[in-house]
Formats: C-alpha cells, sequence, structure tokens
C-alpha cells in the first residue's frame, strides 16, 4: 500500500505520494483554496494520483498538517466560546502577566482574548495549591451559567478551575454534568489539556483548545468523508505540532495540538535528510509562501520546547501572542515568505513583509490580479526562477506583470527596477538572518557549527545568501525540498506527549510517586499510540521532568535518568542547568515542578529512504541564464537539471538548479557535490 501526504499552506498544497518498500515518491503543488482547504486538498489528491499512475484504492494511510486553526486564531475565526473559570478569577485571562512587551509604547496593543468578557463565568468552588478542597464545587450553579452561556449562542465551552492540575475532580464533575444535560456542546478541560501550574498559560491553552475544537471536528470529518468519496481506503492521520502523527480523534479532542504542524514536520524533514546526508547538526530551514521557520536540530533530532506563542501582535516580539503549553518542536520565525509584499515604508525606506499576498491573488507574477510587488516577483526579475518552469511549466507565470509591479516600488523608493528587485531580496534575506543570529545566540550556540538545510518552494532560493550572512559555510538541499514538510510527515512516528503535577523539593521527594506516575502517563500513551496503529512494541519512551531551586520563577526541561534516584536526578538537574547558564548557584535546593512522558512508536508505512525519479539520459547542463548575485552583480550562470545530475558530481557555482518544485540558487565560489541520497551540499570557500 501507498502512502499520501497532504500539506495544507498558506500558499500551496503540497502532495507526495510515497511508495514505502522502495521510497520511490511523486510530488505535487495545488494552489491553496483559502475558503475551503479541503477543496484544493482533494484536487491535489486527484492530480497527484494521476501523475503518480496510482489508484485511490492503493492509499494505505494519509498523513496531513493543516494551518486552518492557526489561522483561525489569528484571525478570530473560530467558534463562539464561553469560559467557566473559579469565581473572582475571570479577568485572568484579560489581565495575562501582567507585564508589557513593549515597555515604553503608549500605543500598545496586548493580545484580544478569545472569550469575551460577558462569557467569562464563575462558579463557586476553591482547590487549594495541593488540591485540597477548600469550597467545594455549587454543580447546579455551575450549570446554570453554562445554560446562559448557550442561551447567547455558545458553541463551546472551556473550563479552567483554579488548581485544578492538582485535582482534577470538579473539573471533571462539570464535564460529566454537562455531558448529560447538553450532549453536543464541546467541552474542554484544563486538567485535560494543560495540567500545569501558572493560571494564565493554562487558561489560555485551553481557551484556544476550546476555540478551534468545533472547526476542527467539522473540517476532519468533511476530509474524512472526502478521503472516502474519492475511494481512499487509508487512515487519516495527523501531524502535530511536537513532531509526531495522531489519529483522527485525539486530533479532535485536543487541536491545540496542531497549531504549529506544518512547520514542525518541516524540521522533522531538515532532521531526516541531515541524519541522510551525515549531518549532526542542521538549521533546518523552511521558507514557503507565507512563512518561513528556523528549527535547531541537535544530534539528528530537533529540539522540542513544551510552549509557544499564537497569535502574536508584533511578529517577532514575546509577550505578544497568546501562551499555548502544549510539546512543539522549537521553531524560530525568522522572516517572510515568497508571497510577502515589498512597500515603501513610512520613513521612505524598503519594507518587506509581514503583510503577505497568500494563494488569492499572490504574487502579482502569478496572474492572478495581485498588483503589489512580492519577494517571489524580486526573484524572479533577478534570474532565479524560470517564468517557463514554474512548478515544472505547470503554472503559467507572468513576467510582465511582475515587471510592472516591482517599477511602480522602484518609483515610490526613487531607485531602478533592478535595484528595488535586488533590495527586496536582500532586505528579506537580512530580515531572516538576523532574526535567526538572535534566536541561535539566545540557545547558546553558534551557526558556524551548523549546516543550513532549505526546504519549501522559496528556502532554496534564498538559502545560499541566508548562509553567508549567517557565517555558515555549508548549505544543503535536498531532494523534494519544495515539499520537505509533507515528506517529513510521511516519515514522521506516532508520538504522544503527557503531563503531569508533581511539586516536591528533591530533597526528601517520594520519587516511588513519581514512579506511578510515569506508569499512568506510559499508560495512557500506549493506548493513544495503539489507537494510532503505531508498532507499540518498537515504542522508545523518555521522561522528564520540569525543574528549578528552590526560590526561582522559571524551570528548565530535563531527562531524568534510569532508575529514578535523588543523587541521579541531582546530577542531571545540575548539568542540565550548567549547560544553560554556565553555573549552579551554591547552597541552593533543587525542586520538581512538573513531571512530562514523551512516547514515540515507529508508524506502519513509514518510508525509510526517498526516491524521485532520476532523468536518466538527459543532459543534466538545460543552459544559461543572467543571475544577479551581490557580490558579483549579474553573471551569465550555469542551469541544471538536478534530477538529471547523478549522485557523486562535483560542480562550481555560480549554478542554478532547478526542480518541479523549488529552484536551488548556489552563488560563485562554491563547490557543489551531489550525495548518495540525492541532497545537493554546497560549501563555500
Amino acid at each position: 500500500m501507498l502512502s499520501l501526504g497532504i500539506d495544507i499552506g498558506g500558499t500551496f498544497t503540497d502532495l507526495v505520494v510515497l511508495d514505502p518498500r522502495d521510497g520511490r515518491a511523486v510530488i505535487w503543488k495545488e494552489s491553496t483554496t483559502p475558503d475551503d482547504p479541503a477543496r484544493g486538498a482533494m484536487e491535489g489528491t486527484r492530480q497527484v494520483l494521476t501523475k503518480a499512475g496510482a489508484a485511490p484504492g492503493q492509499i494505505g494511510r494519509v498523513a496531513h498538517a493543516t494551518t486552518l486553526f492557526t489561522n483561525a486564531l489569528i484571525e478570530r475565526k473560530g467558534a463562539r466560546t464561553g469560559l467557566l473559570t473559579t469565581a473572582g478569577f475571570e479577568d485572568g485571562l484579560e489581565i495575562g502577566r501582567e507585564r508589557k512587551y513593549e515597555l515604553y509604547d503608549i500605543f500598545i496593543e496586548m493580545p484580544r482574548p478569545l472569550v469575551p468578557r460577558s462569557w467569562r463565568r464563575g462558579a463557586r468552588e476553591r482547590l487549594a495549591p495541593d488540591g485540597r478542597v477548600e469550597r467545594p464545587l455549587d454543580l447546579d450553579a455551575a450549570l446554570r451559567e453554562v445554560e446562559w452561556l448557550l442561551e447567547q449562542g455558545m458553541e463551546s465551552l472551556a473550563v479552567c478551575f483554579l488548581h485544578s492540575y492538582a485535582n482534577p475532580a470538579h473539573e471533571q464533575a462539570v464535564a460529566d454534568a454537562v455531558a448529560r444535560r447538553f450532549p453536543s456542546l464541546p467541552v474542554s478541560l484544563s486538567s485535560d489539556i494543560a495540567p500545569e501550574i501558572r493560571e494564565y498559560p493554562r487558561t489560555s491553552t485551553t481557551v484556544a483548545n476550546a476555540y478551534v475544537r468545533p472547526l476542527a471536528e467539522l473540517y476532519l470529518a468533511r476530509m474524512e468523508q472526502a478521503l472516502r468519496e474519492a475511494g481512499i481506503p487509508g487512515g487519516l492521520f495527523l501531524m502535530l505540532s511536537n513532531g509526531g502523527l495522531t489519529h483522527v480523534a485525539e486530533a479532535k479532542r485536543a487541536p491545540v495540538q496542531l497549531l504549529e504542524s506544518g512547520p514542525a514536520a518541516g524540521a522533522l524533514a531538515g532532521a531526516w535528510f541531515g541524519r541522510n546526508a551525515g549531518l549532526e547538526r542542521v538549521l533546518a530551514f523552511d521558507m514557503g509562501g507565507t512563512t518561513a521557520k528556523l528549527a535547531l536540530v541537535d544530534d539528528s533530532e530537533p529540539l522540542v520546547a513544551w510552549g509557544f506563542e499564537a497569535a502574536r501582535e508584533k511578529r517577532f516580539l514575546r509577550g505578544s501572542g497568546l501562551p499555548i503549553q502544549i510539546a512543539t518542536v522549537e521553531l524560530i520565525e525568522i522572516g517572510a515568505g515568497g508571497g510577502s509584499i515589498a512597500r515603501r515604508s513610512e520613513l521612505g525606506t524598503l519594507q518587506v513583509g509581514p503583510e503577505s499576498s497568500g494563494a488569492q491573488p499572490g504574487p502579482a507574477c502569478y496572474g492572478r490580479g495581485g498588483m503589489e510587488a512580492t519577494v517571489t516577483d524580486a526573484d524572479l526579475a533577478l534570474g532565479y526562477l524560470n517564468a517557463d518552469f514554474f512548478l515544472g511549466g505547470a503554472m503559467v507565470i507572468d513576467s510582465a506583470a511582475a515587471a510592472q509591479a516591482l517599477c511602480r516600488l522602484a518609483g515610490a523608493l526613487g531607485v531602478d527596477a533592478s535595484r528595488a528587485a535586488s533590495g527586496v531580496h536582500d532586505v528579506v534575506n537580512e530580515n531572516m538572518a538576523g532574526a535567526a543570529r538572535v534566536a541561535i545566540a539566545e540557545r547558546g550556540r553558534i551557526p558556524a557549527e551548523y549546516a543550513l538545510l532549505a526546504t519549501g518552494g522559496a528556502a532554496p532560493v534564498h538559502a545560499w545568501n541566508v548562509a553567508r550572512k549567517l557565517g555558515i559555510s555549508r548549505v544543503v538541499c535536498p531532494p523534494g525540498a519544495g515539499a520537505g514538510s509533507t515528506i517529513g510527515m510521511l516519515m514522521a512516528p506516532a508520538r504522544v506527549d503527557r503531563t503531569a503535577s508533581f511539586g516536591a523539593p528533591l530533597v526528601g521527594a517520594d520519587l516511588g510517586a513519581a514512579g506511578c506516575i510515569f506508569a499512568a502517563l506510559e499508560a495512557e500513551a500506549i493506548a493513544v499510540l495503539a489507537e494510532t496503529g503505531a508498532e507499540v512494541a518498537a515504542r522508545s519512551v523518555r521522561r522528564l521532568a520540569d525543574m528549578r531551586y528552590i526560590g526561582q520563577g522559571s524551570e528548565i526541561t530535563l531527562a531524568l535518568p534510569e532508575p529514578l534516584t535523588g543523587s541521579g536526578v541531582q546530577a542531571a538537574f545540575e548539568a542540565a542547568y550548567r549547560a544553560l547558564f554556565g553555573r549552579t548557584p551554591p547552597g541552593a535546593a533543587a525542586q520538581f515542578v512538573t513531571l512530562r512522558l514523551s512516547a514515540t512508536a515507529p508508524m506502519p508505512g513509514a518510508g525509510q529512504r526517498l526516491e524521485l525519479p532520476r532523468h536518466v539520459g538527459d543532459a543534466g547542463l538545460k543552459g544559461h541564464r543572467r543571475v544577479f548575485f551581490e557580490a558579483g552583480g549579474w553573471l551569465e550562470t550555469a542551469v541544471y537539471d538536478r534530477y538529471a545530475l547523478p549522485p557523486g558530481t562535483t560542480l562550481s557555482g555560480p549554478a542554478v538548479f532547478e526542480e518541479d518544485e523549488s529552484t536551488f540558487i548556489v552563488g560563485p565560489g562554491t563547490a557543489v557535490r551531489l550525495l548518495p541520497d540525492g541532497s545537493i551540499l554546497a560549501e563555500m570557500a
């Protein structure tokens, strides 16, 4: 049976059909249909199956990622959501952390709560921090509040009681009662979605889950139905933000876990291709039509964080978004995408992004009515892209429309069109390199230690120049780079992450109780893995903990030793602390805060190799064209068909490598080698 991957992005929907037996794969890019993303996905499915010469009945499983739920948060287009919380804490969602992300901005706009004030209702109950009941739950009064919310038009309910991470009894009682009385109402409990300390992030995460849950249930049901109607018998599996797959029921229960699914798959692809290329340290650079992300891969595994911010008011400023407490591949948002719009700023300078032309109308060169110059228009004007070979010739490009848009931009800036195009390309590269430089330094890393691995339709065009700005000497463009996230999904394991509160000083902690908590979390994780169809017998389980020194306000996450002993945990905590901060405070005592368990298991039908069709017998050199490089200006540059070049081929830059889904640009003074897996390795002098 074949595997099908579908990644719905802001501009294109990427599809890959993979035969897991021999790694043979076929790729297709379809324009995303924002009004109904499933429509574009199903049309792309029809096209990729035709291209692969495969019947729908041959698809044994479908792996899927989508930006739909993230966009619903950003655009505030989720369900009408109500919040039931402990009486007196109705304003916690709006108060937040009581901290400004820009201290001196008197016009600052904080993230708007997903639930309006009148729909945040209080329940009479109270738990102590250790879970003891200080005030019993008035269940009848709580149900009256829920009934009132339903009368106002509520479609989804979030329940977040004070300290319910330590004792979920009150939240569960409400959920049981609501299920009996209002069985069609979706309910999200904080003790189920984010059972951790800190009321604001826990409430924010639970509300976000409730906000997108009806949308997720409807969309996933429609997607399953559309696949069945198309004659595809294989099950549907969803990519999670943590870099693993899960089944539809789990995705419907907690769709907040899917918010970073596409970018996480890109990081997973970077790690997978990096291992194939023999690289242990990789910066996985994924740039599509709308966004660009960077992930650090150490020891062939992407770093995982236990929270992020969604729907930021200011794209690169921490604290300007909604905190989401889930396991997620640690992603650095480093810039814009190919559809990012270039304009003259109020100061008269060139500004690129953050606004995007998206899929409709898209860049001016798409010929769909876009009038403003974008990054893709600039790349076309600079010779990086071939108008006659865009998406392998499947998409007609309007070069004249791109030129007119760039002329209008040039006129506004008072420069010629060529200077405007090179300025757009350079500004977006510097924006990405600058954000990456800061983020990498914050993690105690040095860019030069890494290789930059480019995936996504636009990343191979920009990777060489971004690497130069970062001081990185090696750039890798893997096969199928334009659909890298989709390939990553097809290689992904099933994964489950579970969390439990465990607040106790390390000295004197009941490690037996911690072991029992881990056993319960593992049993729950195994059940989800089994329902996903993963090979549970081959699972891998990691036990982690959030710990800090007593008196500190934040924690670090570390892997716990086996067996679990006090001295072993102390040594592991101190080593992790020193790795981050260089030293440990003398005489300070450590404490547990949260226990975490991560379980992964291989998925049947997951590929272990990738073989894209090679153009045997074709000449690798397609011709020459003038291409602009910052280092040398306009240069006559060789253009190659990358799939006509056999492994082991060595070349020197400048060079352009074309494939159907993307184009890899290599500047002068670069040695190029094709690796055995088909990746292109470019090494700068």
